[in-house]
């Protein structure tokens, strides 16, 4: 073995030799190097503080992986996924070293990125960079609002920490400086950002792109700033992670100055971000911090120190559950239906009344059902991008430091830290959360709702002002492309309604999912209560007649179901039997029998009326009447006029189709 020259930065703590931060390093090394693919780097710098964090401060038991009151860790900086699956094995879960040798293979419990359910001890999906800090959010929010809910003096049944760990790349994304500053202006005394500050990214040094004091913007945020300069230094490590505990009134950041790539090579060189080390420089690395073991081979003594005879607590908090059960037995029950069982949404609550013809927005009928709801149902919370009046999604009070009492969470201009702080709540469990906004901006927040489908997640996302009738703010806030664009990510449940009686039915239903997100699109203007959405429930929204009609079917969704209805009448006065379909949900029509979709769609030529791009339709009709371009600015009519959405226009150009077929 060759002498140890290298100086690793100048920061020689004997610590960087300890067999159980080695085990952890070189499980990571030896996985991305099976694999021929993965992020060695990283796990090789960070695997002291994460192995000082799992034994010494993490509240956690492998045995009860999903146990209610545990330290929730996250892993932001996705990429490293192997140092936290390293972690987890070592540490006694339910994650073998045939596990780890299956690293980025399918299919495999240790994908290329950390995920929900796949792998026990993972809390939340994390590929794209930041979306873990925003996550880390919404869980330490999801604390503080459950111990507000459920704890009682004697008996906190809810009373543990969120930690995330992140890096240069994450800091770059916009998300997280959303999702940090709304964590320091809810002060969340309980979480720790644990920022790994390598000055290395993908492309080459950090200051290629990035050289600004972190430390300086999170002080603007309102947080605590404490530093490890060794991250091989476990007392350091240990101080400082001590410390972070002990903060009160505001979040934590840890900026910890580490060296990536540290004994290999490519030794604090971005050549060991993203890429197997390659069998040379991993025997290099082997000999530099002296680890003699084969691959996948790890000593007892790492071990004993990874699975030290440490009290997780929670033989202690189950006692804390008896007690709290026998000192308020109706918080207890709701303790336990919420968060032990995950029983959500499961309350039926009484749909508001809506008289036919009545002109009522999508949106007011919104929120009208989504109070009745929620008086019956504690577990709704959630709230807006800074447009709750808009969005018609103001519950109760505002959530906010120090008691976090209230159901309406002000997220402030920040859509896409909303979603993934809406998507860290529902991954908490003990609570249905709902994002709103206007539906252009969905945009804005999009790869957060496309990881909520991944996770199928219970949450609920209400998009209002969903077409061209909302007129004069023009084609910058009028979507066209976004009905089309949600509807293509698998695992989401799109519902435009028709009226008031189909909004009320698609809250119910939205409620009631449990394995996926739903997106109700709502109206901003008035729409008439429709006489044939009387006796509608939720299995209509797959789609219901409304009109007969022997030549011609239209199929319509949203504003545009009563607009195919007045277009009906007309052809029925020049000769053609036109019936009508309303379709809320194209998903949901999809998972129809064809034969049932034949029978209620019938055989005459099909015509889709939609206000938006017609991609996506042809599966289901004939032709579409719909949108190929942006909209306009101007009051709704003219816009609506400018663009064939009259019913007259609707008539002709039907029979423009009809006479071309």
């Amino acid at each position: 073995m060759t002498d140890h020259k290298q100086d690793f930065g100048g920061l020689r703590s004997p610590d960087i030799f300890d067999v159980a931060s080695n085990a952890l390093r070189f499980l990571a090394v030896d996985a991305v190097e099976r694999a021929n693919s993965g992020h060695p780097g990283t796990p090789l710098a960070m695997a002291p503080v994460i192995y000082r964090l799992f034994t010494q401060f993490l509240r956690h038991d492998p045995a009860q992986p999903d146990w209610a009151d545990r330290d929730r860790f996250v892993l932001s900086g996705g990429h490293a996924s192997m140092l936290l699956y390293g972690a987890l094995h070592l540490n006694g879960y339910d994650l073998t070293l045939e596990d780890l040798q299956q690293f980025r293979r399918y299919p495999s419990r240790c994908p290329g990125h950390p995920e929900r359910g796949m792998t026990p001890g993972v809390e939340v999906t994390t590929g794209p960079l930041g979306q873990g800090v925003a996550n880390a959010v919404g869980l330490a929010l999801a604390e503080r609002m459950a111990a507000e809910q459920f704890n009682v003096a004697q008996a906190p049944v809810v009373n543990h920490r969120t930690w995330v760990l992140c890096g240069d790349g994450d800091m770059m994304e916009g998300i997280v400086s959303e999702a940090s500053s709304l964590a320091g202006h809810l002060r969340l005394e309980k979480l720790t950002i644990l920022y790994d500050s390598n000055a290395v990214t993908l492309d080459g040094p950090s200051e290629l792109s990035f050289n600004e004091e972190v430390a300086a913007r999170y002080l603007a945020y309102g947080f605590r700033i404490l530093r490890i300069t060794d991250v091989d230094n476990f007392a350091q490590v240990d101080a400082t992670l001590r410390m972070a505990m002990q903060t009160r009134g505001q979040p934590t950041l840890v900026i910890m100055n580490s060296h990536i790539g540290i004994g290999s090579p490519f030794h604090d060189d971005h050549r060991s971000h993203g890429a197997a080390l390659g069998a040379e420089a991993l025997l290099s690395t082997r000999e530099q911090l002296q680890w003699v073991h084969p691959p996948f081979v790890v000593p007892d003594e790492a071990y004993a120190r990874w699975r030290p005879d440490r009290d997780s607590g929670y033989s202690a908090w189950t006692q804390l559950c008896e007690d709290a059960a026998a000192l308020d037995p109706h918080r207890w029950s709701e303790f336990e239906r919420r968060v032990l069982n995950g029983e959500l949404g499961k309350v039926p609550f009484e749909w508001p009344s809506f008289d036919d013809g009545a002109a009522i927005s999508t949106r007011v009928a919104l929120g009208q059902a989504l109070r009745s709801a929620a008086s019956v149902t504690p577990e709704i919370v959630g709230g807006a991008a800074d447009v709750e009046s808009s969005t018609e999604t103001r519950l109760d009070t505002q959530v906010t430091w120090p008691t976090y009492e209230g159901r309406d969470i002000y997220f402030g201009v920040r859509e896409h830290a909303m979603a993934a702080i809406t998507n860290g709540i529902a991954a908490h469990g003990g609570f249905l959360p709902f994002a709103s906004t206007f539906f252009v901006f969905s945009d804005y927040l999009k790869p957060a709702l496309r990881l909520s489908s991944i996770m199928e997640l219970h949450t609920l996302f209400i998009f209002t002002h969903d077409s061209i009738a909302l007129g004069e703010d023009g084609t910058t806030h009028q979507p066209v492309e976004q009905l089309a664009g949600l509807r293509a990510m698998p695992g989401i449940v799109v519902l435009r309604p028709a009226d008031a009686r189909e909004t009320a039915a698609s809250v119910a239903f939205a409620l009631g999912r449990d394995d996926g997100p739903t997106a109700l699109v709502l109206s901003r203007q008035g729409l008439p209560v429709l006489s044939g959405t009387k006796t509608i429930d939720t299995t209509s929204l797959a789609g219901h007649r409304l009109r007969g009609g022997a030549d011609v079917t239209l199929v319509a969704t949203g504003s545009e179901v009563s607009l195919a209805l007045s277009a009906a009448e007309l052809l029925h006065e020049s000769g053609v039997d036109a019936g009508v379909v309303s379709v809320p949900s194209l998903e949901l029509l999809r998972e129809r029998t064809v034969a049932d979709r034949d029978a209620l769609l019938g055989a005459a030529p099909r015509i889709a009326v939609e206000a938006a791009s017609a991609f996506g339709w042809y599966e289901f009709v004939d032709a579409v009447i719909g949108m190929n371009r942006f909209g306009g600015s101007g009051p709704k009519d003219e816009v609506l006029e400018a663009f064939g959405f009259t019913p007259s226009q609707v008539s002709d150009s039907v029979q423009e189709i009809l006479g071309g077929k």
